[in-house]
């Protein structure tokens, strides 16, 4: 035993640089659970993360690759066999962030060739970012640039994400002009669409989206287009980090359209709603699921059950990890999921694309570890200690 407390003991910095002793619990049950189909009372997504070649060149950035094509769709079948659906080629892949459109084509037909292969749900996040962003572009450009990777996504086998467009926030003055491109996107979408509302604390170059600076008017900009086109959106994506705002704009969503939250600091209360079996409840298209897959089906299966108690038993431990992942700057997070990734074996290494593992410390990725541990999101304790131990060795820490 002491052989074993000793193996899984670590000195950690925190965030004064002074190292602490801690000891790693152990494997929590809930990773040996099995699960035969999806949850059955919500629509789940987990936003997927890309998985980075390390022995990529500097020149090879923005290339096919630049990706370990294995490890990020073996990843994509870990989440289809909790029964979750994948969100991919969206912020979590580092969307806007190191992860263009020529590699978001090739992620988004790979994944659709697994996803029909496994039955898995997919949806995949539609842009602009095929355009120069150096440059203004007119409505019709925009509106063009989107309906070519509707179409991509469509012929994958996926389901588009309307994604907030940058080109879209920079040349919009008014309310009517986002709605002027949305509207024709809708108009010759073939078939089904999710919309994003993705919140500046993600992304600064977003703020203002759907016209106003003041997210009550915006709101009513939001609303008025799901209104417009309710019969082609499937669902909305909502990620403010304000569950009142959240609450409030899913009791006005027309009949059929799906509230799924991207508010990975509140989204206990608002996927519990008023019940299990309730109606006034958000579904899920969430980052921090890519980092707490296993606990948050779990807790699903819960709530399934009618046991909204012990959905929140099991995921209210993870909302400290949540929300430091989701520490600001608020898009850095996915160095933080990257990392659990890493510590808990899905993938060999802690390397990004566009070397985005520089983005968070070394004591906050020490915490990201403590968190995790104590939500129960590591899969192998003592694989996760000596990788945290070899981590901080580079780092210079004796651990």
């Amino acid at each position: 035993m002491s052989a074993l407390i000793a193996s899984s003991t670590l000195r950690l910095p925190d965030a004064a640089g002074t190292l602490q002793t801690y000891r790693l619990g152990e494997r929590p049950a809930l990773f040996d659970a099995t699960y035969a189909a999806p949850p059955a009372t919500r629509s789940v997504f987990a936003a997927g993360h890309v998985v980075a070649d390390p022995l990529a060149e500097i020149r090879d950035r923005g290339t096919e690759r630049e990706i370990d094509w294995d490890a990020t769709l073996a990843f994509r079948h870990h989440l289809w066999g909790l029964g979750l659906g994948v969100a991919d080629a969206m912020d979590t892949a580092q969307r806007g962030g190191g992860l263009g459109w020529e590699l978001a084509r090739g992620l988004i037909r790979r994944s659709g060739t697994e996803a029909r292969a496994v039955g898995g749900r997919l949806v995949c996040g539609a842009l602009t970012d095929q355009l120069d962003p150096t440059r203004l572009w007119s409505a019709a450009d925009l509106v063009t640039a989107y309906l070519e990777q509707v179409a991509w996504i469509r012929e994958s086998g996926a389901v588009p994400v309307l994604m907030a467009s940058r080109h879209l926030a920079a040349t919009a003055r008014s309310a009517d002009d986002y709605l002027g491109v949305y509207d024709e996107v809708l108009r010759q979408a073939d078939g089904p669409v999710f919309l994003h509302w993705l919140g500046e604390a993600f992304d600064p170059q977003l703020r203002g989206y759907w016209g106003s600076t003041d997210l009550d008017v915006a709101a009513e900009t939001f609303l008025e287009l799901t209104a417009r086109h309710a019969a082609r959106i499937e669902g909305v994506k909502i990620s403010l980090l304000d569950e009142r705002r959240e609450v409030e704009l899913r009791r006005r969503l027309p009949p059929g359209v799906l509230m799924h939250t991207g508010d990975d600091f509140n989204y206990v209360p608002l996927i519990v709603g008023d019940g299990a079996h309730g109606t006034d409840h958000s579904h899920a298209l969430l980052g921090v699921f890519d980092a707490i897959a296993a606990p948050a089906r779990a807790a699903l299966a819960r709530l399934d059950a009618g046991d909204s108690a012990g959905f929140a038993e099991i995921l209210e431990p993870t909302v400290p990890l949540a929300r430091h992942l989701f520490a600001a700057p608020t898009s850095a997070y996915k160095t933080g999921v990257v990392f659990l990734a890493w510590l808990n074996g899905h993938q060999d290494h802690f390397r990004m694309v566009a070397g985005a593992e520089t983005q968070r410390s070394v004591p906050h990725l020490a915490r990201v570890l403590v968190l995790a541990d104590r939500a129960g999101a590591l899969g192998d304790p003592e694989l996760a200690t000596e990788r945290m131990r070899a981590f901080l060795r580079v780092a210079g820490v004796e651990a």
